[in-house]
């Protein structure tokens, strides 16, 4: 049988008990003086040396060092003794409640009450004299003792280790927290920068390549006028933007202080517009029909994302649609929800009149989400009279849920 490696400290426990021991059988000091059936000064040395090498399982045996121990200590009752051997006994008794198995450490210090409680008796019993509780105090003194101090240490290791494992799971619960709220507000401020600018540079894009591609003076001139517009109304959001992000109070402020504003559904009928005069070139015509009760306002979150929609999907119409109507319709009821939709040409053709990067419809369906609504977006067929085909963008945002929501 291969023994496990004992530890550095108890190797040093078994040493200084063997030497402690050693010297007090050299000096003859013996734990009493009676005659005892093993009597002479080498019996002693049995338990004395057994009990010693059982310190080197303390750690690693803790159950098979304590029940060993056990027969070392009984037989050492039948020598003169030694306090050495009587003091390395408890440490195993410790030792065992300390690194034994929880089931161990419970019924360890009971059972210590119990042999104590028996010795007791049984010494009061057979002496019929009050000075035998002495010995019930001494067996007491080596069982219950380290027993109780060993349950107290490990209740104590016990608890200091589950607060250690608390205090990691929250700094891990703590850290994804952290990781997820930063990964939320990448998306947030992405989304936004998106909203805020592609608009007005695909509008750019658009009215610059008709203006290099086409040799009229009024027709380039329009095209600039336009271009100048879309820069202003651009660095004006992008400035609002970077007015946001520098903000460390946590308002929607811009550099210079004062609140910034944020869009509204009645800014709609100058996007439409706007959209109307950059895609003239390309034969698109804008409308809007906002059928939104008077009374059925709904909240600013709410709003802004159906403003934002309708934004991102003018900008698509302008970069995508064939020539033709784009349909600007919202409809929306007191206690109902809003709906937003948008109809434009579409003929799926290869080029785009701008660049896109596709994060317009992933941007519109992280708003929808949030607002806990519906979104779709895709072709279809037009209608009677139209187009044989048509991109459809329709969103349907709730504004009566109970919710605060965060556009």
């Amino acid at each position: 049988m291969t023994f496990p490696r004992p530890h550095r400290d108890d190797v040093l426990i078994a040493v200084t008990g063997l030497a402690g021991g050693l010297l007090l059988w050299a000096l003859g000091l013996h734990t009493t003086e009676g005659v005892r059936p093993l009597s002479g000064p080498w019996p002693v040395l049995v338990p004395l040396l057994a009990m010693s090498g059982l310190e080197l399982l303390r750690r690693t045996m803790p159950r098979t060092a304590l029940l060993a121990g056990t027969a070392a200590i009984a037989a050492d009752q039948f020598t003169p003794g030694s306090i050495a051997t009587v003091l390395m006994f408890t440490d195993l008794v410790y030792a065992a409640v300390v690194y034994g198995p929880p089931a161990s450490a419970r019924r360890i210090p009971y059972a210590a009450g119990l042999i104590t409680a028996g010795v007791t008796v049984c010494s009061l019993a057979w002496f019929q004299d009050p000075s035998a509780l002495l010995l019930g105090l001494v067996v007491g003194l080596v069982t219950v003792v380290p027993a109780a101090t060993g349950a107290l240490v490990r209740n104590h290791r016990e608890a200091a280790e589950a607060a250690r494992l608390r205090a990691e799971q929250t700094a891990l619960l703590a850290e994804l927290d952290r990781r997820e709220a930063i990964t939320a507000e990448r998306a947030r401020m992405a989304r936004e920068l998106h909203d805020l600018v592609a608009n007005h540079l695909s509008a750019i894009a658009i009215h610059s390549t008709a203006a290099l591609s086409l040799g009229e003076p009024a027709t380039t001139r329009r095209a600039l006028t336009v271009i100048r517009e879309n820069s202003v109304e651009g660095l004006a959001e992008m400035r609002r933007l970077i007015g946001l992000l520098r903000d460390s109070g946590g308002s929607d402020s811009g550099c210079d202080g004062e609140p910034a504003v944020a869009p509204t559904l009645a800014g709609l009928d100058a996007l439409v517009d706007q959209a109307a005069t950059s895609g003239a070139a390309s034969g698109l015509k804008c409308t809007l029909d906002d059928a939104i009760d008077a009374d059925a306002a709904p909240p600013a979150p709410v709003a802004l994302a159906a403003y934002r929609i309708v934004q991102e999907s003018l900008t698509n119409a302008l970069k995508h649609a064939d020539a033709g109507e784009v349909a600007v319709r919202l409809t929306g009821a007191a206690g109902r929800a809003l709906t937003v939709t948008v109809t434009s040409p579409y003929g799926g053709g290869p080029e785009p009149r701008a660049p896109g990067s596709g994060a317009g419809l992933v941007g519109m369906r992280e708003r929808i989400a949030l607002l806990g609504g519906e979104f779709e977006a895709g072709p279809g067929p037009g209608p009677a009279g139209g187009p044989a085909r048509v991109w459809r963008v329709r969103a349907v945002l709730p504004t009566v849920d109970g919710k605060e929501p965060s556009a």
